[in-house]
C-alpha cells in the first residue's frame, strides 16, 4: 500500500530556500567547478549505497542530469549558464543539511526539495539539454557510416538553436508571471 503525501511551500518557505541557495551560490567563488561537480557526484555515490524513498530517487535522476549537462563536451554550456548550474550543484557540496542525511526516511527530504526547486528554475536548460541529447542519439545512429565532421557540424548547429531557445524562454519567464521560485535571484 502506498501513501501520497503532498505539501505546499509558501513564500516564507521559498525565501528560506532562496537564502540557502544564495549562500551556496556565493560559495561557488571559493570552489573550482570540478570540485563542485566532484562533490555532487560523491553525494550521489553515497546516496546510491543507501535505501531511500522513491520520491528522493526520482529527484536524484534530475541531479544526475544536471551533472551530465554540465560535463557534456558536446553540449558546452555558455559560461553564464554553466555558472547557474554550478550554483545549483554547490548546494550539494555543503556538509550541513536542514535535515541530516542519516535520518531514516526523511534525511534526504531537504535535498529532494532543493533538487525539485533547482530543476524548476533550470527547466529550460534541462529541456534544451534533453532535446540535444535525443537529437545526438538519433543523429549518431543515423550517420554511423558518415563523417565525424558532419556529425559535429549538426550537433553544433542544434546546440546553438537550443541555447537560443532556452534564452528566449528564460527571458519570457523574467518578463511574465512565472511559477519559478527564483532561486538564483
Amino acid at each position: 500500500m502506498s501513501l501520497r503525501v503532498s505539501f505546499e511551500l509558501d513564500d516564507a518557505d521559498l525565501r528560506h530556500f532562496r537564502l540557502i541557495m544564495r549562500a551556496a551560490r556565493d560559495s561557488t567563488a571559493r570552489h573550482a567547478p570540478e570540485d563542485i561537480v566532484a562533490a555532487a557526484t560523491a553525494l550521489l555515490d553515497r546516496i546510491d549505497e543507501t535505501a531511500m524513498p522513491r520520491f528522493v530517487a526520482e529527484r536524484l535522476a534530475k541531479l544526475r542530469l544536471l551533472i551530465r549537462m554540465l560535463t557534456d563536451l558536446d553540449w558546452r554550456l555558455p559560461h553564464h549558464d554553466a555558472r547557474r548550474v554550478l550554483a545549483a550543484l554547490a548546494y550539494f557540496t555543503e556538509a550541513e543539511d536542514l535535515i541530516p542525511d542519516h535520518v531514516p526516511g526523511l534525511g534526504f527530504l531537504d535535498d529532494a526539495i532543493m533538487i525539485e526547486l533547482v530543476a524548476r528554475e533550470l527547466r529550460h536548460e534541462l529541456d534544451a539539454y534533453q532535446d540535444f541529447d535525443a537529437f545526438r542519439l538519433e543523429k549518431t545512429s543515423e550517420i554511423k557510416h558518415k563523417s565525424l565532421t558532419r556529425r559535429n557540424k549538426w550537433l553544433e548547429e542544434r546546440r546553438r538553436e537550443l541555447l537560443d531557445r532556452l534564452r528566449r524562454r528564460r527571458e519570457a519567464d523574467a518578463t511574465g508571471d512565472s511559477s519559478s521560485p527564483g532561486l538564483f535571484r
